[in-house]
């Protein structure tokens, strides 16, 4: 595939890579193809990619049908602009998410990525007040909450790694606790966390309540704050609280939507409705980028007016691309005719069984799961988080036996596609454990 010494000499002296120090990091693995679960690098390794390619890639790689999809779809409308200009590939696509969604999410306003569906959710959720005659300059998080890159979504984050440095920059936010039983500052358990977590939202919402605009979470797994799994009663009363004093709630679905936590959805574990959905990630199975935030009638209602002020004046170029939508199309019919929820209530019953193994070895603190989703803690290293420093050892490890993994610092978790076999998925397992008893 080219000329692969001059490409990679290339990127070195031109590319800057995300989430990476550029003066240490060791030379990023070059892939030249892929196809189900596996990336093929130019020298003929063979990786498994054990993080779905960033939590993307939900069918596979070069999956035939996507495949298909993207190229009829191209040979027809590659793009056109969204403001008033429509497709069949959006109208149906929208239509779709809203028919999968929790009931009374209604309206679909599309953009880019996860970001950027977080950003049209807080600028819509502090609209929403402005048209109605109030001023609401607060957001309520999570402490280990991470929401994307932005401005807008880093004001509510909670991951000093990734926000210390821009907080003279950033929204306000109050922030209440994570479910995080095992860590818990006051000792509760999944059975009374109510006492503690919803203590503290609801007193923060009793306080100032009148100037939250919305409460904004990650469902049932926070992802790049420590893949925290949360107790379903957490994520009810959220819900409750948030009812209850009269403000919104946004659920960030951008990492636990299209199945990752057993459910199509994570709010259906409650089940509960948010105000406002931000969906991207596995949205078209890992090939464009393309997300959604999925709305209730009544918000959406409180921007329609004779005055054009006070409509929703967002957008991006790129803003429901064609290409994406028809993609995302074939994506969800593959989760009906492919059965992908049943395959991942397999995965999960394997996960279990095999984290059961691993929650014994030395290094290990703690070990959790949902759906297609496993997590070993290790125990920390100092003071452990996201720059822990076995972290780039761990990855080398798991790269030399052929297994593409990405540690949050001390939290290894397997995030596979879907697809993955149960013999492939045991054999991830057998290499994490062989990696954790010889390196950590």
């Amino acid at each position: 595939m080219g000329d692969f010494g001059g490409w990679v000499s290339q990127d070195r002296k031109h590319v800057w890579h995300p989430f990476t120090q550029m003066q240490t990091a060791p030379p990023p693995v070059p892939i030249e193809r892929a196809r189900g679960i596996y990336l093929h690098t130019h020298d003929g390794r063979r990786l498994l990619d054990g993080i779905s390619s960033w939590w993307v890639n939900i069918h596979g790689h070069n999956h035939p049908r996507l495949n298909r999809a993207l190229e009829e779809q191209a040979s027809r409308l590659g793009h056109v602009l969204f403001a008033g200009c429509t497709h069949e590939p959006a109208a149906r696509l929208a239509s779709e998410l809203v028919r999968r969604a929790p009931a009374g999410l209604s309206r679909v306003f599309f953009s880019d990525n996860g970001s950027t569906s977080v950003e049209v959710a807080l600028k819509m959720s502090y609209q929403y007040w402005k048209n109605r005659g109030e001023t609401r300059d607060l957001f309520i998080s999570l402490k280990h909450a991470y929401h994307g890159d932005t401005l807008g979504a880093m004001g509510v984050g909670g991951v000093d790694a990734f926000h210390a440095q821009f907080a003279d920059l950033l929204v306000q936010q109050l922030q209440t606790h994570s479910p995080t039983c095992r860590t818990c500052p006051v000792g509760q358990t999944r059975a009374t966390c109510r006492i503690e977590c919803s203590g503290r939202l609801e007193d923060l919402l009793r306080e100032s309540g009148h100037r939250v605009a919305a409460v904004i979470v990650e469902p049932m797994v926070q992802g790049a704050g420590g893949m925290i799994i949360w107790p379903v009663e957490f994520l009810n009363l959220v819900r409750e609280l948030t009812r209850r004093h009269g403000t919104l709630l946004i659920a960030d679905e951008v990492f636990t939507g299209f199945g990752r936590t057993g459910k199509m959805f994570a709010c259906e574990h409650g089940p509960v409705t948010p105000d406002l959905m931000c969906l991207s990630k596995a949205l078209t199975g890992g090939y464009l980028p393309l997300a959604a935030t999925l709305v209730t009638e009544p918000l959406y209602q409180a921007f329609l007016s004779e005055d054009r002020g006070r409509g929703f004046l967002h957008g991006h170029s790129y803003t429901a691309n064609p290409l994406g939508c028809a993609v995302a199309l074939e994506s969800l019919a593959l989760f009906d005719q492919e059965r992908r929820l049943e395959r991942v209530a397999r995965l999960e019953e394997l996960f279990t069984e095999r984290l059961a193994r691993i929650a014994g070895m030395p290094a290990v603190a703690e070990v959790r799961g949902i759906g297609a989703l496993a997590v070993m803690e290790l125990h920390p290293e100092r003071e452990g988080g996201y720059l822990d420093s076995r972290s780039p050892r761990l990855i080398q490890a798991f790269l030399e036996k052929g297994l593409l993994l990405r540690p949050l610092g001390n939290v290894l978790y397997f995030l596979p596609p879907y697809v993955i076999e149960d013999g492939e998925a045991h054999r991830a397992f057998d290499v994490i454990e062989e990696v954790l008893a010889s390196v950590v």
